[in-house]
């Protein structure tokens, strides 16, 4: 898989209702993670909040939205973060290393629960950026 740049869009409780509307306009595959598949311990409306959704459309378009953890304060027009994913570890490393440096690291670029390498980013501009490394299924 090539090294691709997402544009990353957080919500307030209503991700799934704006991928969904999102697939309506602009076709595609729809694929949702949900915070309580990731965490049993949760229940109620966060449960069933996204943790992750992506839109891949037949025009090559990939557009990422999830629903601001709990927790966490949830700002427009600050719910937007750059998403580079892929499987080039080198590459997207380097990547990494040159925007969190005289940056903020929010979240180490570390192996997370769902399996793959990811970290997050406020780069010296105040421009975030999430990396995301896709370990190989074997």
């Amino acid at each position: 898989m090539a090294t691709r740049l997402n544009p990353y869009i957080s919500f307030s409780g209503d991700a799934k209702q704006a991928l969904e509307f999102y697939r309506s306009v602009l076709g595609g595959d729809l694929r949702l993670s949900t915070f309580g598949e990731m965490n049993p311990d949760l229940t109620g409306d966060e449960a069933n909040q996204i943790m992750h959704g992506m839109l891949e459309t037949p025009a090559g378009f990939t557009l990422m939205c999830a629903d601001t953890p709990p927790g966490m304060p949830h700002s427009p027009g600050t719910n937007f973060a750059v998403s580079l994913s892929g499987d080039n570890a080198d590459e997207l490393k380097g990547y990494w290393e040159k925007l969190s440096a005289d940056g903020t690291v929010t979240v180490p670029l570390e192996k997370q629960m769902w399996g793959d390498v990811f970290g997050m980013c406020t780069d010296r501009f105040g421009i975030a950026w999430m990396v995301d490394i896709h370990e190989p299924q074997g």
